[in-house]
């Protein structure tokens, strides 16, 4: 599976079947809302959807918005530092804390016309068995596509859902971001509201796979 389709699976924002299917044959790259996880020093492609992954506490979600292609790898641009972002949070009986990374991307990931928002941190206090997307959507405002998919977070950006973009995503190095963070009282993000995030997201990214290689397959010269 292509770097572009394990992005897919875990952020399920661009996994839409039907957004690939109608992506034109030229389009490289899909911009997106990536979702990620990681091993306490380090970012690594979920390998599960949202709503499919259940975090432990003290862990550490991450969200990044970007251009991405399937050679490409847009990690989000701030440690994953639960320390950092759950400092002074606690969690009562019953509920865990879930660090989160927000990162919005640069102005070469934005569409036409949007400002990028500051990349921020927060902690999400929500049950136990709490999944991916509920804690996300204890910390942020979501607006989600067919089947549950994640599109945009905070109101970025204002449409769209994983759109083609014509020709390479962008490549190199990256700077690390500096994380605007929430102020906390003691008991961290309390607000919680169970996300479903598309049933079958699997299926139709595989369904989506099949698509792409066959449309290659009759594109290329014979």
């Amino acid at each position: 599976m292509t770097r572009l389709l394990r992005a897919l699976v875990g952020g399920a924002a661009a996994a839409l079947l039907a957004l690939v299917l109608a992506a034109p044959a030229s389009a490289e790259a899909f911009r997106y809302w990536g979702y990620y996880t990681s091993d306490g020093d380090a970012w690594t492609f979920a390998p599960a959807g949202p709503a499919d992954t259940v975090p432990a506490d003290g862990s550490v979600e991450g969200w990044r918005f970007a251009v991405t292609g399937e050679e490409s790898v847009r990690y989000p641009r701030a440690a994953p530092d639960v320390d950092l972002l759950c400092a002074g949070v606690q969690a009562a009986d019953g509920d865990k804390r879930v660090g989160v990374v927000l990162d919005y991307g640069t102005g070469e990931d934005a569409p036409d016309g949007e400002a990028v928002p500051a990349a921020r941190g927060a902690c999400a206090v929500v049950p136990a068995d709490a999944t991916g997307a509920d804690v996300l959507a204890a910390v942020a405002e979501l607006r989600l596509g067919d089947g549950g998919f994640v599109c945009g977070i905070d109101g970025y950006p204002a449409a769209g859902c994983g759109d083609p973009v014509e020709g390479e995503a962008p490549s190199g190095d990256e700077q690390p971001v500096t994380l605007e963070l929430a102020e906390t009282t003691g008991s961290g993000s309390t607000s919680w509201l169970p996300v479903v995030v598309g049933v079958g997201v699997v299926a139709a990214v595989g369904a989506a796979a099949v698509a792409l290689t066959r449309r290659r397959s009759t594109d290329e010269p014979r």
